[in-house]
């Protein structure tokens, strides 16, 4: 029986990977810090801070799981690029991963970032483009990321290191790009914006965790890109969801400077996730943004 633990499993991401993990036959255990969502069947819920010591290595002692899917990071927009708090995720990532196997744990996939990347390359192909990252958040990421590789080769522990680059998706966080603008224009309230210009490769957030699940379901080693491989223009994202909204009048694209020497290009190369993990794109960017207005209409804003 595989037996799989989730952390972050109440986040954006996890838990969008849970029905998936428990259709592929997983027995699903969840942590979370906060509280379960609701209307998720087959799972097996924990409440469990990793940043206290000894917590996690004390729920994968008591699970002894077959393999980790681990999301939990600190994501607060504004803050998550510089957070101290990063630090302290690397850390506590290190003793969950220890506990895992020293637990008899065989595979294990943690969420990374397309901001462990050199931007300036713009194009980002796993062993081609170089990682510098120029933020905290990058950094520690991409250190966790050489530091699992290490250990689990060393332990002979299969595995995989996802790389996640721009979502979106019911239950993101209010303030971030896609959902501060439906929320703006659903209150009938200007929806200020940088210029825009600024390309990125943007995904459902049910594509993401599917290819989370996918990966850890897969023998695939080392960093994988999760992402659409598809670029798109930031105001053209804003273009759409006011169109879609009927509320072109409410957006002021410009409104905002956009980050100091931000990328104009960020795109990834996805063909590891297509053709070795076996991932395939479910989610259109106009349908993806339809369900997501519709899920914030059903909710205060």
């Amino acid at each position: 029986m595989k037996k799989v633990l989730v952390t972050g499993a109440s986040g954006f991401i996890g838990r969008h990977s849970l029905q998936g993990l428990v259709d592929r036959g997983y027995e699903v255990h969840a942590a979370t810090i906060g509280e379960p969502p609701e209307g998720i069947k087959g799972v097996r819920w924990y409440s469990v801070n990793l940043l206290e010591k000894g917590e996690g290595a004390a729920l994968v002692g008591k699970l002894r799981p077959t393999h980790l899917l681990h999301c939990a990071w600190f994501v607060v927009p504004g803050k998550l690029i510089t957070s101290p708090e990063n630090f302290l995720w690397v850390e506590a990532s290190l003793e969950l991963l220890r506990a895992f196997a020293d637990n008899g744990g065989t595979r294990v996939v943690t969420s990374g970032s397309g901001y462990e990347y050199d931007w300036r390359y713009g194009y980002c192909t796993e062993s081609v483009t170089p990682c510098l990252p120029d933020t905290v958040y990058g950094r520690c990421k991409l250190s966790l990321g050489e530091l699992t590789a290490s250990f689990a080769g060393s332990r002979g522990l299969s595995s995989g290191w996802a790389r996640i680059f721009f979502l979106y998706g019911p239950h993101e966080h209010p303030d971030r790009l896609v959902s501060s603008i439906i929320r703006s224009l659903l209150r009938k309230e200007p929806a200020r914006t940088s210029h825009g210009l600024q390309v990125r490769d943007y995904l459902h957030v049910q594509d993401v965790a599917d290819g989370l699940v996918g990966l850890l379901d897969s023998a695939v080693e080392g960093p994988v890109n999760i992402a659409s491989g598809q670029p798109v223009a930031i105001r053209e994202i804003v273009m759409q969801i006011g169109k879609m909204m009927g509320a072109e009048e409410l957006l002021q694209i410009g409104a905002l400077p956009a980050r100091a020497n931000d990328a104009p290009f960020v795109v990834a190369d996805v063909r590891r996730l297509t053709a070795e993990v076996g991932w395939t794109q479910r989610w259109t960017l106009q349908a993806g943004l339809e369900q997501t207005i519709e899920w914030w209409r059903t909710r205060n804003h």
